[in-house]
């Protein structure tokens, strides 16, 4: 009976510490937040304040320098306003643009329009480009965003800024439309909503093949990777970090964007791609 009781003593001591260890011996790793979007309080700004404005959602909210920086992933724009002019003259280029202003919104809401040689994805040859809409996917600009990056490239690039600071949006305007939106039906229309394949790699016999490189390749992620693995990827991309691959790559607003029966969904889908 003594031995009995030193046998279990001895187990609540050990369980008793483990437990102590677990909850405050090792460091506790919280996700970061998702970003809070920008409050646009446009009335009161002025235009030095709307550049500044678009210089942070270039570099932020944007993600654009993920891929126009100097690892040569997109072009460089640093001169894109005398180099959006010489674009809205090549032959190749297939927009409605007529200035410089017009031709840079084209560029972010439909960037196939024109696409610079040796930058478009892959066996396109050059007629279709990586990049995603800004408006739409995991990015997800307003137009007043969208005209705040444009007056950002234009400034940066020495060139003159034409952008307009837009009016304020009717109160309750962006809401009611938000809340209209109905959930998507299939793993395909998340997939093309949110542009996965700008980044991934993507197959399936009813999304074909998607052929992003700039994320790990997806066409057979459930083999090695569990459903909570999926879900906390998508929820929280920076938890844990692919070899190879840097952290800040993959939007943080996924929580926020997708309804939960989307996310189960896709999680599902991915987790069916063996």
């Amino acid at each position: 009976m003594t031995n009995f009781l030193k046998v279990s003593g001895f187990s609540l001591l050990m369980i008793g510490g483990f437990s102590a260890y677990s909850n405050f011996g090792i460091p506790q790793i919280k996700p970061a937040p998702p970003p809070v979007e920008e409050k646009l309080e446009l009335g009161a700004m002025t235009m030095d304040q709307f550049i500044a404005l678009g210089g942070k959602i270039y570099n932020e909210k944007g993600t654009c320098t993920l891929c126009h920086n100097a690892m040569g992933r997109a072009p460089m724009l640093d001169k894109i306003g005398s180099v959006a002019a010489e674009n809205l003259k090549n032959p190749n280029y297939k927009g409605a643009a007529k200035t410089v202003e017009e031709y840079l919104h084209e560029s972010l809401v439909k960037p196939s329009a024109f696409v610079v040689a040796g930058f478009g994805k892959a066996g396109s040859n050059d007629t279709e480009s990586p990049m995603p809409d800004v408006s739409g996917g995991g990015i997800g600009l307003s137009e007043a965003e969208i005209a705040a990056v444009i007056a950002y490239l234009q400034d940066s690039s020495g060139s003159e800024v034409t952008v307009s600071i837009p009016a304020m949006p009717a109160a309750g305007a962006e809401t009611s439309k938000a809340g209209a939106t109905a959930p998507l039906k299939t793993p395909e229309e998340i997939i093309a909503k949110y542009t996965c394949g700008a980044c991934h790699v993507v197959a399936g016999h009813a999304v074909g093949s998607q052929t992003g490189t700039l994320g790990p390749s997806l066409a057979r992620i459930g083999a090695t990777k569990s459903r909570e693995y999926l879900r906390q990827a998508i929820l929280d991309p920076d938890a844990v970090i692919a070899k190879g691959y840097a952290a800040g790559m993959m939007p943080r607003t996924y929580g926020e964007q997708l309804k939960a029966q989307e996310l189960e969904m896709l999680v599902n889908y991915l987790a069916g791609l063996k």
